[in-house]
């Protein structure tokens, strides 16, 4: 296993600049590592291997002093999700449907990327249109977690998480429209951040969904920080994004004084005592690093977060969805189908008034706790796996003790997509009995990023996850 393969962006650009590490070198180590693990874990559906070797030596002529100056993140591997518009690149969104389709531009979000000196060596797995928690598709197959391959790495960002995890990309990007990025993160042992809405460009229509983000991935606080400068910003393609571009510091401030509010459930999901466990490790070591740190009932009804993002998905992401397989149905997965069904039915006989009254009740005891405390920590997820070769059709979940009818109302996730204007980080909080690792989310107050990278920052000083025993998977082994 190379040791190389697993540098952080804010290490590796560090050596360029000393001219002691070559973005050749580091590429080749990146290229090595998936040649080893993909067999295994299967995470990059499209590999550009030679033309990234090329982009290299530009970068290394760059850090040189030959030609143009080097960008934020000249040099450094990316891997981008499939589900993203690359001018000239594959653009199969998971599906058989866009089995041969080439994208005819880039997307905002990808021009940035690629602007920002990253070089995009392989493309990321994904679930079929990003529906679902788990990383399968038709077109590729399936995607597993390298610390247990017999568990999915989540979804719907799953390549790009297990790819992280894997020392198969230094970076790696992912969208969230119900804990996309953080699922994954959590699953895997990564760093995620879903931004608040508006933070980063989307294209249209999405752009237009409250419940969309787009959002780093990485390693390290410092690595994920980085990323998301490059990619937060006004951009005239999309009406929502804020003014002016907010940027992370390179350097966060001690926690001293700083009231966190904990939450092991919400308020009655079902956890397992593991994760639980896990969380509370959390509370802890935040105290160590000098925060205030109060266990609270956050009091958000599971039954109120199903029903509203179940009438959102009808509306908006459900329809598309539904409308592209009514049209190609001998083509698709049965998760899919089972995903259109599920927003169909669970969020029928509605209307968009009864989905922002909804709303508008879940953030309400949120919206009181954060006038109160700096930010809410609560777990990712309330299991610690999905089983990567199930599809989770025609039957639901036991979590500790409690049998759920639809798998994904064991992740904690979708209430920080209805509250929208939150922004969440994942980080990671230990790991489960299988061997998969468990994450919290960190929820700020609306457009507070900085403090949920200043939290993260300050876990990852008195808890190491780099530098922990046992970080690097096994792969099975």
């Amino acid at each position: 296993m190379s040791e190389l393969s697993y540098i952080s962006a804010t290490q590796a650009i560090k050596l360029f600049k000393e001219k002691s590490l070559s973005p050749v070198e580091l590429m080749e180590a990146t290229i090595q590592q998936a040649e080893r693990v993909e067999p295994v874990v299967n995470a990059l559906c499209h590999q550009f291997f030679d033309e990234a070797l090329e982009k290299a030596r530009g970068a290394e002529q760059r850090y040189a002093g030959r030609g143009n100056a080097p960008r934020p993140l000249e040099g450094i591997p990316l891997a981008v999700k499939e589900e993203e518009a690359v001018d000239g690149q594959p653009w199969t969104q998971g599906s058989l449907i866009y089995k041969d389709l080439v994208a005819d531009h880039s997307s905002a979000f990808a021009q940035r990327q690629l602007d920002s000196g990253a070089i995009i060596h392989a493309r990321t797995t994904a679930p079929e249109f990003s529906c679902s928690a788990f990383t399968q598709s038709r077109i590729w197959g399936v995607t597993r977690n390298p610390w247990n391959p017999k568990y999915s790495p989540g979804g719907s960002s799953g390549g790009s998480a297990a790819a992280l995890a894997s020392g198969t990309t230094t970076l790696a990007s992912g969208s969230d429209i119900g804990g996309s990025i953080r699922i994954p993160a959590a699953f895997c042992g990564v760093v995620g951040f879903k931004p608040p809405y508006g933070r980063v460009p989307l294209d249209p229509p999405f752009n237009l969904d409250t419940f969309c983000h787009n959002g780093p991935l990485a390693r390290t606080i410092a690595d994920c920080a980085l990323y998301q400068n490059q990619i937060a910003g006004p951009d005239p393609s999309d009406v929502t994004t804020l003014r002016p571009k907010f940027v992370l510091p390179d350097d966060f401030e001690a926690l001293s004084g700083m009231r966190i509010a904990l939450s092991v459930d919400l308020g009655g999901w079902p956890v397992e005592p593991e994760i639980i466990s896990n969380t509370l490790a959390v509370g802890e070591a935040l105290r160590e690093a000098g925060a205030i740190v109060d266990e609270v009932d956050a009091q958000v009804l599971q039954a109120d977060v199903a029903r509203a993002s179940a009438i959102h998905f009808r509306l908006i992401f459900g329809e598309a969805v539904a409308q592209t397989i009514d049209e190609n149905r001998a083509l698709v997965t049965d998760y899919a189908v089972e995903f259109a069904r599920w927003a169909a039915d669970a969020g029928g006989g509605s209307s968009l008034l009864e989905a922002l009254l909804l709303e508008a009740k879940i953030y309400e005891p949120i919206g009181g706790l954060l006038e109160n405390y700096d930010a809410l920590i609560c777990p990712t997820n309330g299991m610690s796996g999905l089983l990567a070769d199930d599809d989770y059709v025609g039957h639901g979940i036991r979590v500790n003790g409690v049998d759920l009818e639809f798998y994904f109302d064991a992740l904690l996730t979708s209430p920080f997509n209805v509250l929208s204007r939150c922004p969440v980080l994942n980080v990671p909080s230990g790991f489960a009995e299988n061997g998969i690792p468990t994450g919290v989310q960190i929820a700020g107050r609306t457009y507070d990023d900085e403090t949920v990278f200043r939290i993260g920052a300050a876990l990852e000083q008195v808890r190491p996850w780099l530098d922990s025993p046992g970080h690097r998977p096994t792969f099975g082994a």
